[in-house]
């Protein structure tokens, strides 16, 4: 369970909470323009653009759960277990693994409208990193500063839907999260009007009644509604590190916290990261449930035309700022 927005204020910010019971260890890694990636069917990819995200990296190769190339290209995978269906290779098309798919499009497509033609010519196929690491089942929202898309590979099919609101959480299929949002149409960051009678004088007894009905729960559905609603009535001033914030913002509206949503084997689940891209700069800004300090990576500090991943051990334990 996961949920990924897309601010745009100008530029893009792209953000995401990584939810889960489970560490696997990821640190921001950035894959320069010399590092070669070795996919399992579509070759060797080099010379290629400069990706900075979070990774877990097993025998050399970044495994990325999100990302930013270094020309504001961003995406990100998320949790779409049971709906998520990868089949057999496809004639005259090339076969992605689902856990190359991310450096796949980020390091050849430096804008959304590239990343479309790709997609036209690529299918994902069930093909897992080694035995130690299954197929993951996931879908994956793209964006860049001129829109976003979503792309889910089902039993019914490939799909690339346009994802106008730029918000992507878990289950159900997107055309279906698209299609409920429809039930909240009525919300509003303003003071609602009564309709409801006129033989009757309605109290505003508290602020913020326009957003009664925003679900507050953490299921995926109720994740996807809130953090649409919310993004979109954001504001902010318009500089980047104001725009992070707002991000970082809209992601705690949706956060997980330890206890509220326990498994079947006693673990919980909770927002064991949320990070924030400032597309345009390549700075991938991030925290850690363990450790709330805004932490940053910027790329362009970085040799980007070296050929070795450039590991950044993640800064999970919490740092306090004493003022006296």
């Amino acid at each position: 369970m996961c949920t990924a927005v897309a601010f745009n204020k100008g530029e893009l910010y792209f953000g995401r909470n990584l939810d889960y019971e489970i560490k696997f260890g990821d640190n921001v890694v950035i894959a320069p323009r010399g590092y070669c990636f070795n996919f399992h069917s579509a070759g060797e990819l080099k010379n290629h653009f400069a990706i900075v995200g979070m990774a877990h990296v097993a025998d050399n190769f970044p495994l990325y759960y999100d990302g930013v190339n270094e020309k504001g290209l961003a995406m990100a995978g998320l949790n779409f277990v049971g709906n998520a269906y990868f089949g057999e290779p496809v004639n005259g098309k090339t076969s992605v693994a689902p856990h190359e798919f991310i450096p796949y499009i980020l390091g050849q497509c430096e804008n959304l409208e590239k990343a479309r033609e790709l997609l036209k010519n690529m299918t994902l196929v069930n093909d897992a990193f080694s035995k130690d690491y299954p197929v993951a089942q996931l879908h994956w929202i793209i964006s860049d500063k001129t829109g976003s898309v979503t792309v889910e590979s089902t039993k019914n099919g490939f799909f690339v839907y346009d994802n106008p609101l730029g918000v992507l959480t878990n289950n159900p299929e997107f055309p279906i999260q698209m299609m409920q949002i429809n039930n909240y149409m009525g919300l509003s960051p303003k003071q609602p009007a009564n309709s409801f009678s006129n033989n009757y004088q309605f109290t505003h007894y508290s602020r913020g009644m326009g957003t009664l009905g925003l679900p507050g729960d953490i299921t995926s559905e109720s994740r996807f509604v809130r953090a649409a609603f919310i993004k979109e009535n954001s504001v902010c001033d318009e500089s980047p590190i104001d725009c992070v914030s707002q991000v970082f913002h809209v992601l705690a509206s949706v956060e997980n916290p330890a206890g509220c949503c326990e498994l079947e084997n006693g673990t919980y689940q909770v927002t064991q990261y949320t990070c924030c891209c400032d597309c345009a700069n390549g700075i991938y800004y991030y925290n850690y449930y363990t450790n709330h300090q805004l932490n940053a990576v910027d790329m362009r500090r970085a040799n980007l035309d070296t050929s070795e991943l450039i590991v950044f051990n993640s800064l999970t334990k919490e740092n306090v700022n004493f003022q006296n």
